[in-house]
C-alpha cells in the first residue's frame, strides 16, 4: 500500500500547554474513523484521505477491523495545528469494545461527540456516554456527519441535540454552515466572521446579525465586565469573545456544534476551535493528577499491542514529570521496568523521538511485565483503572494441535495482559479454558489475535456449566473391602448414613461407639467420603449432605488408611442405590437495567429462560432494575439476548447464589455414567 503520511511528522510538545488531547466518540457508524481521515488531511499529516470500505485509514489498521468493517481498538493520530500538537484519539463505537473507548477516554481532555445527521436520535448508550463524561467534567463538542444525507434538516438535527444534551442555550452552533444541494460547502465563524469553505463558496452569506448577537451574549452572560460591556453596545473584540468561549466550553456549560464532511470541508474549523477552547492536559478538572513537566514521573499503560519486529508495544499517557530515555519506573506490584526508546505513533507507524512531557501520549518497545491499566512511576503512585465493561460471555475453547496447545497459555496470557476486559478462566470444576467476552465482536478479535500475532489456533467447544449432585433423601449404606492374596491384606468394613443439607455443603459426624472404628482410621474414613464426593456418583461433583459414621470393623494387621477409603466409597455409592440423586445446577442473581419501554420483553424473556424475579426499582430517570434469580444454563447467551431485545440499551449484572435441584427433564440430559 502506498505510503500515505506527510514527510514532516508532528512536532513533539515542548509543554503541556501545547498540547491538545481529544477523543472522537459516538455510535458505531457515525463517521468517526472518517473524520479523523479528513482532520489528519487537513492538519497536513496525510497526503489523501483513504476510507473504510476499502480498509486504508490511517486509523483502522489490523485486518479484523477491515473484515469487521468497524474500529476494535483506539488510535492515535498526532497533528499539528497552528503552534499544537493535537493528539487525535479515534475510538470505537461499538458495544463490544467500551473498554478501548474508556481507555481513550482516560488519556483525553476533551470530547468530540460525532453524530450522524441521518440519525433522527441519540442512542442510550451515547447519551449515557455524555453522562459519564459530564460526571468527570470532560468538556465535550459535537461533531455533525452525514449532511448530504436525503431529507436531513439542520434545524430539526440541531433541536433534537438541544433536547438530548442541554438546552438552546448551552448546546449552540459556533458556524453558520453553507448547506446547498444537500452539500456543506463551508461555514462561517459567527464570532470572527471568517469564511471557511471551498473555494466555490460564497463570501459570506445573509445577515447573520442576529445569530452572532444571541451567541456573543450567552458568552458575555457569565462575565460581569464582558456583559456591561455588551449592555453598554460597546464592539466585544474577537480575544475577548473567545476567552469566553473557552471559559465557557472548559465548564461544560456551552457545547459547540460544527458542521463537517468526509472532504474535510469544515475540520479547519474545528481544529481552529481545538486551538482556541479546548483545554490542555494543565487544565484537567477529572481528579487525576494535573500535567506537570517538572514533577516525578507517572503515567498509565493505556493500549498494549504487538509488532513482529519489537514484539510488546505500550503506549503510555504521562500524567506528571517528563519521560526520558532510560528512565526506570515502579510497577504497583514492585517490579521495576526500563524504559528505553521512545516512539510517537501515528496508526501502527513509529516515530522516533527524544522526549516525552507530561500530557503527551508516547509507545515504549519491550516493557516485560506491564500490562494495559499498570501505573509506571518513580514515586509508587498508582493510578486507578478506568471503568470497563464485565465480560459476561463465556466461550469454551481448546488447542487443536499439540503444538497449538504447548503456546496457547502463553498466547493468552499476552493478549489478557493487552485487552484488560477480556477474562481468562481455567475452570476448576468442569477443566474447560473458558474466554469471558463482552460479545461476539470480541471474541472474534480475540481469536483472531491468537492466530494472526501468536500463530495459536484454537477450536470453540459447547460451554459446560459446573453441576453438582445431591441425595433427594436419608439413606444408609455398607462398605466392605477384604481381599486376602497370599501376603498382607486389606481389611476394613463402615456403615454411613446419608442425608440432604441444603445448602450447607459437606459435613462428616463421627457417632462410632465401642472402638468398632479404631480413632486412626476415622479421619481415612472421612477422607475416602471426600473423595468420592469430589468423583461424583452420576459424573458431577456432590455436595449438600451429611455424612455419618455408624459403625465398621477393622483387622489388627490387615486394615488400613487406603482400606478404609476404599470401603467408604463403596459405603456412599450403596447409600445412593438406596435412593434418588439430584443433579444441581448453579443459579445466579441478575440484575438488569434497562429503559421502560423494554421492561415487559425483559420479563416475559426472563420466565422462559426459567427465571424466578424478585421484583424490579426504579434505576433511574426513565430506567429500572429488574432482579431475577436464573439458571446459569440459560444465561450462557444471555448477553446476545439482551442486547438485542433491548436495541443495545440494557445491561445487566450477575453473581453466584447457588445450587438448586435441576428439573428431571433436563438432569436427565446431563446425567453420564458413575
Amino acid at each position: 500500500m502506498p505510503d500515505r503520511t506527510a514527510h514532516t511528522p508532528a512536532t513533539p510538545a515542548d509543554r503541556p500547554g501545547r498540547l491538545r488531547n481529544l477523543a472522537l466518540v459516538g455510535a458505531g457508524g457515525a463517521g468517526k474513523t472518517t473524520l479523523a481521515e479528513a482532520l489528519a488531511v487537513t492538519a497536513g499529516a496525510l497526503t489523501r484521505p483513504g476510507t473504510v470500505p476499502d480498509g486504508t485509514t490511517a486509523a483502522d489498521w489490523e485486518d479484523i477491523e477491515h473484515q469487521q468493517q468497524r474500529s476494535v481498538q483506539f488510535a492515535l493520530l498526532p497533528l499539528s495545528w497552528q503552534d499544537l500538537t493535537v493528539n487525535l484519539l479515534d475510538a470505537p463505537g461499538y458495544a463490544d469494545f467500551a473498554g478501548e473507548l474508556q481507555a481513550a477516554l482516560r488519556a483525553a481532555e476533551a470530547a468530540v461527540f460525532v453524530h450522524s445527521a441521518a440519525d433522527e436520535s441519540v442512542s442510550r448508550p451515547v447519551r449515557a456516554l455524555w453522562q459519564q463524561c459530564e460526571d468527570a467534567h470532560l468538556p465535550r463538542a459535537l461533531a455533525l456527519t452525514h449532511l448530504n444525507t436525503a431529507r436531513v434538516r439542520l434545524d430539526d438535527v440541531l433541536r433534537m441535540l438541544q433536547d438530548t444534551f442541554g438546552t438552546p442555550d448551552t448546546v449552540r452552533l459556533l458556524h453558520h454552515p453553507d448547506l446547498r444541494d444537500g452539500h456543506l460547502h463551508g461555514s462561517t465563524d459567527l464570532l470572527t466572521g471568517r469564511v471557511y469553505g471551498k473555494p466555490d463558496a460564497p463570501e459570506a452569506p445573509g445577515d447573520l446579525g442576529a445569530e452572532r448577537a444571541r451567541l456573543v451574549e450567552a458568552l458575555a452572560g457569565e462575565d460581569d465586565t464582558l456583559l456591561e460591556r455588551y449592555l453598554d453596545g460597546a464592539d466585544l473584540d474577537t480575544a475577548a469573545l473567545t476567552a469566553g468561549l473557552r471559559r465557557e466550553f472548559l465548564a461544560g456549560t456551552l457545547h459547540p456544534v460544527l458542521a463537517t464532511a468526509p472532504d474535510g470541508t469544515g475540520c479547519d474549523a474545528l481544529l481552529d476551535l481545538v486551538a482556541a477552547a479546548f483545554p490542555s492536559p494543565a487544565d484537567r478538572a477529572d481528579g487525576l493528577p494535573a500535567a506537570d513537566p517538572d514533577g516525578p514521573f507517572t503515567a498509565q499503560v493505556v493500549q498494549t499491542g504487538e509488532d513482529p519486529y519489537q514484539g510488546r508495544l505500550s503506549l503510555l499517557r504521562i500524567f506528571t514529570g517528563t519521560l526520558r530515555p532510560d528512565t526506570t519506573a515502579h510497577l504497583p506490584d514492585g517490579e521495576d521496568e526500563r524504559l528505553t526508546a521512545l516512539h510517537s505513533p501515528f496508526g501502527h507507524q513509529l516515530r522516533p523521538v527524544p522526549q516525552a512531557v507530561a500530557g503527551d501520549l508516547v509507545t515504549v518497545a519491550k516493557l516485560n511485565t506491564a500490562r494495559t491499566g499498570d501505573t509506571l512511576s518513580t514515586d509508587h503512585t498508582v493510578l486507578p483503572l478506568w471503568p470497563l465493561p464485565e465480560a459476561l460471555l463465556p466461550t469454551a475453547v481448546q488447542a487443536r494441535s499439540k503444538a497449538d496447545e504447548d503456546k496457547l497459555s502463553q498466547a493468552l496470557g499476552r493478549i489478557a495482559a493487552q485487552d484488560p476486559a477480556l477474562r481468562v478462566e481455567q475452570n476448576p470444576d468442569t477443566h474447560q479454558l473458558v474466554l469471558w467476552c463482552t460479545g461476539e465482536a470480541h471474541l472474534a478479535v480475540t481469536l483472531d489475535r491468537l492466530a494472526t500475532r501468536h500463530g495459536v489456533h484454537v477450536e470453540t467447544v459447547p460451554y459446560e456449566v459446573a453441576l453438582r449432585e445431591t441425595f433427594a433423601a436419608p439413606a444408609s449404606g455398607h462398605g466392605r473391602h477384604v481381599k486376602q492374596s497370599g501376603g498382607h491384606g486389606q481389611y476394613a468394613i463402615c456403615d454411613l448414613t446419608v442425608e440432604p443439607l441444603p445448602g450447607g455443603g459437606f459435613e462428616f459426624v463421627d457417632r462410632v461407639v465401642g472402638g468398632a472404628v479404631p480413632r486412626n482410621f476415622v479421619p481415612s474414613v472421612e477422607k475416602g467420603v471426600r473423595a468420592q464426593l469430589d468423583r461424583g456418583l452420576h459424573g458431577h461433583p456432590m455436595t449438600d449432605v451429611r455424612v455419618t459414621l455408624t459403625d465398621g470393623k477393622a483387622h489388627s494387621v490387615d486394615s488400613s488408611d487406603a482400606a478404609f477409603q476404599t470401603a467408604a466409597a463403596l459405603a456412599l455409592k450403596e447409600a445412593a442405590d438406596h435412593t434418588d440423586v439430584r443433579v444441581l445446577e448453579p443459579v445466579d442473581e441478575v440484575r438488569v437495567l434497562l429503559p421502560d419501554e423494554y421492561q415487559g420483553a425483559v420479563l416475559t424473556d426472563l420466565s422462559a429462560r426459567r427465571g424466578h424475579v424478585l421484583g424490579t426499582e426504579i434505576g433511574g430517570p426513565g430506567l429500572s432494575v429488574v432482579r431475577a434469580e436464573v439458571p446459569e444454563l440459560e444465561l450462557t447467551r444471555y448477553p446476545l439476548d439482551l442486547r438485542s431485545l433491548s436495541h443495545g440499551t440494557g445491561q445487566f449484572t450477575r453473581s453466584y447464589l447457588r445450587h438448586s435441584p435441576m428439573p428431571a427433564h433436563l438432569a436427565a440430559q446431563y446425567a453420564t455414567a458413575g
